[in-house]
């Protein structure tokens, strides 16, 4: 079916990618709701344009032209499959995130892989949601005296629903980041320790072997038969000093 709507008006409809919007006339309204699409467990985003006048019509973009729907009651009906949907995923990425954040906390960090997955689905439902929540409660405000006040309330709660768990989600994903982060900057400042240890342990080493592998004349101990063990007297003697600092660092920082 086809309706007599302004040019700038059908581009919107037309459009997939026009955000969430109630446009109210004088005879008719449009209603466009973007709203994140569960797809084989994968969430996609599509567009639903409804022309509402004494009856509901989806368009239909493929054919260029609005499918009849029904009744109120039956646009009701057509949004609550959809909003189900969204929350049962919803519900599922909450399971992995509890998932996750157990893991985590036990210092098991290999799902932590799914987290970039996880935040991108999250991110998704809540922006698109927070603007479909807007538009639709502009729709309800329109047709109060028309629609079942009670089973459209339902929607609204549901949306209202998926928005906080959303960014409840979204909240937990950042928290569990940032708690990765510090553990593995900890480990990875502890592995720089353990490197600068070593290091400060065979400086003076390097320092002793450096100056007695000269090839230059005049260097102490080179004609004396006991030469080699003195300087690894000398060698540990200096070493004393660094060793029991290193010590004292190492004790302190409990390493």
């Amino acid at each position: 079916m086809q309706f007599e709507l302004n040019k700038y008006i059908l581009e919107d409809i037309e459009s997939k990618d026009q955000p969430s919007e109630f446009l109210n006339f004088d005879d008719y309204s449009i209603l466009i709701l973007r709203l994140p699409y569960i797809n084989d467990e994968k969430v996609e985003i599509k567009s639903y344009a409804f022309y509402i006048k004494d009856e509901v019509f989806l368009f239909d973009r493929e054919k260029k032209e609005f499918n009849k729907i029904g009744d109120f009651k039956d646009l009701h009906d057509y949004l609550d499959v959809k909003i189900d949907k969204i929350l049962t995923k919803l519900s599922k990425l909450h399971i992995e995130i509890a998932k996750m954040e157990d893991d985590v906390y036990d210092g098991n960090y290999k799902n932590m892989k799914n987290w970039l997955l996880l935040k991108k689905d999250i991110e998704i439902i809540e922006r698109l949601i927070s603007h479909a929540e807007l538009s639709f409660d502009r729709f309800l405000k329109k047709y109060k005296t028309q629609i079942d006040e009670f089973a459209y309330n339902d929607l609204k709660e549901h949306l209202n629903r998926i928005l906080r768990l959303s960014i409840v989600g979204s909240e937990k994903l950042d928290y569990l980041h940032q708690f990765y982060r510090g553990a593995v900057d900890e480990k990875m400042n502890n592995v720089m320790f353990v490197l600068t240890i070593l290091s400060a342990i065979f400086m003076p080493l390097t320092l002793v072997t450096g100056f007695f592998g000269m090839n230059t004349g005049g260097l102490p101990f080179v004609e004396d038969n006991l030469g080699t063990f003195k300087v690894v007297i000398l060698t540990i003697i200096f070493e004393i000093p660094f060793v029991w600092y290193i010590f004292r660092l190492a004790k302190s920082s409990k390493i």
